[in-house]
């Protein structure tokens, strides 16, 4: 953690200024109190708690077999990428046109021989290098929304001030470990250039890891480039992004996909091999059926990286919504997706990778009740499945069409407290607390002994959104709903923001990569 980041740590009681306290010197001083005692947050959370299994032995080898039997014997199409076709062949899979058919093992024994079960992500600022894979999970924000939202301007298009915004957001929360990607996507830019100004916001206003861009091969190599400066000049083989590769589900890859995954595998970039899949329409309506066909897609994606550059880290991903049945639309935290959640996180295990998952994700279009329970219904299971790399961990609105600036907040704090979640249960000596029953006479309450002072700072998680005060106090205090919480809050945050280091030759040398890179691309917005 930096200096910066402990500083800007929000608090709900911090950031109401000219409100009146009552008990112990104010809310302010309690507030300040609290930080001043608080300890650092770590990089990324390592987890004590064994992962949740859904299913036995039996039940796992039916999944990795059905998936074999869909390799094998149904194929996958690798769309307008002669090359790849040409690679996997040479490897021993059978390719029929664009269809392409590996024999009964041929995936997991390549996967398996090369690809590492855990890699280090590095960032600008070292002590923000992350461990993705093992016993290691790492916090990413929202992806890909077209739209942004808060309380006061309402659903919009998102442009660059906003994208510029989350990441400023993103670096000053402490639990959340990684700067992510298309945090949302900047309307008023160009597609063919906004990977340009997406890249360089990362680097400039965050100096946590981030993803590059996937949308052409020559997009991820501009994020490469942009990273080589960015890092001094030479990446050294570090891998410094962490990108998703999102299969065309049902059963296909696209030559837009593959060729950002063979610019990144080249570098030694880490791509997220990741089916997106809708319940009943693009993958059977059935836990089994998805989970079949997400461990074969990613399976074919994760072998198609480790041909190109044997090595390099892939991460095993998977994003899978249900359906309502009555209008087509996706739904979320039901329990059919958590279910899969839990067996593909167990299939990543023993395959040896790292795997990738979904966070809050909610179908509400504000950040309401509806928001907050779907959301918990969909982080707690990523949490317990024993996920490496949770992207849409924060923000995530409207099944990801919108980023939410209050939903980003609110889902922080939550992110907090499954970090103490699955710190498990402390066993040691002051964990037991016998010396507190020792000192403390039977019918007396624990509130002065030496145990309870000793802990209290730091034995129970503090909410910063949630208000635990009286009816009259918080009445008095405006009536603030958890929302216009966590509305004061990131406003307060982007007004105390303070940018990470970064040289001065190395921020010229992008400014001029990207104006030189602008000058050559056309202006398309399709």
């Amino acid at each position: 953690m930096s200096d910066t980041d402990e500083a800007v740590t929000p608090d709900p009681e911090a950031a109401g200024s000219g409100r009146r306290g009552r008990r112990g010197g104010g809310r302010a001083g309690r507030a300040a109190s609290r930080k001043a005692n608080k300890p650092e947050t770590a990089a990324y959370l390592e987890r004590k708690l064994k992962p949740v299994e859904v299913l036995d032995e039996e039940g796992y080898a039916i999944i990795e077999a059905n998936a074999e039997v869909i390799l094998s014997e149904i194929g996958l199409d690798f769309r307008d990428y002669p090359s790849a076709l040409t690679l996997l062949a040479d490897a021993g899979a059978d390719v029929d046109g664009e269809r392409v058919r590996f024999p009964k093992g041929m995936c997991r024994e390549i996967v398996q021989a090369t690809a590492p079960a855990q890699y280090t992500q590095h960032a600008r600022n070292s002590a923000h290098n992350v461990e993705i894979g093992g016993n290691n999970t790492v916090f990413a924000p929202n992806y890909g929304s077209p739209f942004a939202f808060d309380l006061e301007r309402g659903r919009r298009y998102a442009d660059i001030a906003d994208f510029q915004d989350i990441v400023k957001l993103v670096y000053m929360l402490p639990h959340l470990h990684h700067s992510g990607g298309t945090v949302c996507e900047p309307t008023d830019i160009p597609v063919s250039k906004r990977h340009l100004d997406m890249v360089y916001a990362h680097i400039k206003y965050s100096d946590k890891p981030y993803m590059g861009s996937v949308t052409a091969a020559e997009r991820a190599e501009d994020s490469i480039e942009l990273s080589r400066i960015g890092f001094g000049g030479d990446l050294g083989g570090r891998t410094v992004m962490t990108s998703l590769i999102n299969a065309s589900s049902p059963l296909s890859w696209d030559a837009t996909m593959l060729g950002a995954a063979e610019a990144y595998a080249k570098a030694n970039q880490a791509s997220i091999f990741s089916p997106f899949i809708l319940a009943g329409a693009m993958a059977p309506a059935t836990t089994a059926g998805v989970c079949a066909q997400s461990l074969a897609e990613a399976l074919a994606g994760m072998t198609f990286a480790q041909l190109i550059n044997p090595g390099c880290p892939v991460v095993f991903g998977t994003f899978a919504a249900s359906m309502s049945m009555q209008s087509g639309a996706p739904t979320f935290g039901t329990p059919e997706p958590a279910h899969v959640n839990y067996i593909m996180a167990a299939l990543a295990r023993r395959l040896g990778v790292p795997f990738r998952s979904g966070g809050s994700l909610c179908a509400s279009k504000l950040p309401d009740a509806q928001a907050a329970y779907e959301s918990a219904n969909t982080l707690q299971p990523a949490v317990l499945s024993g996920v490496n790399f949770m992207l849409h961990a924060a923000g995530w609105q409207e099944g990801g069409l919108s980023v939410g600036f209050e939903k980003l907040i609110m889902d922080h704090d939550q992110l907090g407290a499954m970090a103490k979640f699955a710190q498990g249960v402390d066993l040691s000596d002051n964990g037991q607390a016998m010396s507190a029953f020792r000192e403390n006479e039977p019918g007396q309450h624990f509130l002065g002994t030496e145990h309870t002072l000793a802990n209290f700072e730091s034995a129970f998680y503090s909410s910063t959104v949630a208000n635990y005060d009286s009816f009259e106090q918080w009445e008095e205090e405006g009536s603030l709903d958890t929302a216009q919480r966590a509305h004061k809050m990131w406003k307060q945050m982007l007004n105390d923001y303070e940018a990470p280091p970064l040289d001065d030759a190395i921020d010229a040398e992008l400014t001029e990569f990207i104006a030189k890179r602008k000058e050559v691309l056309p202006d398309e917005f399709g």
